[in-house]
């Protein structure tokens, strides 16, 4: 397995190399930010892990840019800063894993082996289909140049079917992920976030992405 480490700090960088290998794992390190993300997409590594505060280009940067051209490579976040809004901003831009320095070396090798056990799957930070883009962490959803006011379940809704893309998937199973365990009410008011949504996302723009399936439930589709 090909590890690539990103880390201004030589001494901590040269130990976690010696430290891998001698787990053996194959490691090459990268110093900055623009080095790190050119090697990363120019080599096909089974994890990166990602220093936050680089020269250059920050980690962020980095992990944001990985993710926008879809190389989907687990990747470990590290930081000396200390914060949940620093946690937060990495996983939601695309990192898998996060750990703050100093950290155990034994817990490193933890986590990536823990990430290699779940291997490269696609989990791109925005979603997308066709025009139409919802960003969880911002919250935010568009097609093309127009932003689309969502209320937070519509907006719940149609995360869970573009994940879900192409899949048909019946009312209750939406409401199994949207709604939480105490709701016990009538399965219908799927269909009335449904028919918001497309009244938002499709009726405007002359699409047809949610598909009604008789019998079955909704299907999200490239228009």
């Amino acid at each position: 397995m090909r590890i690539l480490v990103v880390d201004d700090e030589p001494r901590l960088a040269a130990a976690v190399q010696r430290g891998l290998e001698a787990e053996g794992f194959a490691v090459d390190v990268a110093s900055t930010g623009d080095e790190g993300l050119s090697m990363a997409t120019e080599v096909t590594y089974d994890v990166i892990v990602l220093d936050i505060m680089l020269p250059g280009i920050s980690g962020y940067t980095v992990c944001g840019r990985l993710r926008e051209a879809q190389v989907w490579t687990p990747i470990i976040m590290l930081t000396a800063k200390s914060g949940e809004w620093d946690e937060a901003e990495a996983l939601d831009t695309g990192a898998d894993d996060y750990l703050s320095k100093p950290f155990s070396f034994v817990v490193l090798v933890a986590h990536i082996r823990a990430l290699l056990r779940r291997g490269a799957a696609e989990r791109p930070a925005k979603l997308s289909i066709g025009d139409l883009v919802l960003d969880p962490a911002a919250r935010s959803c568009v097609r093309g140049d127009v932003v689309i006011e969502l209320t937070a379940k519509e907006f719940s809704v149609l995360e869970f079917l573009m994940r879900s893309r192409g899949d048909v998937v019946t009312k209750s199973r939406i409401v199994d992920h949207v709604w939480d365990a105490a709701y016990d009410g009538d399965l219908n008011v799927v269909e009335v976030h449904v028919s918001a949504l497309r009244r938002k996302i499709d009726a405007p723009f002359g699409t047809d992405t949610i598909r009604t399936v008789r019998g079955a439930g909704y299907q999200l589709v490239t228009p």
